[in-house]
């Protein structure tokens, strides 16, 4: 009985470490800063549309400040 007591709480207790960690990756700033940095060389940005580098910058701008400076 002890034995299953202890198994029950062992497998709840990681179910709980596991959606913690999922819940982490789901948030605003959870998702943002374990994407992958996206900067690029400025021949990238020369052949992009005036929107599509204003848009970029902007998302390199808010993961810079929800997640700090990446090196």
């Amino acid at each position: 009985m002890k034995r299953r007591l202890l198994d029950l709480v062992t497998r709840i207790l990681l179910l709980i470490v596991v959606l913690t960690g999922a819940a982490a990756c789901t948030t605003a700033r959870g998702s943002i800063c374990l994407g992958p940095d996206m900067r690029y060389r400025q021949q990238v940005y020369d052949v992009m549309s005036d929107d599509e580098a204003a848009r970029h910058l902007a998302s390199l701008k808010l993961r810079e400040e929800l997640c700090g400076r990446s090196t």
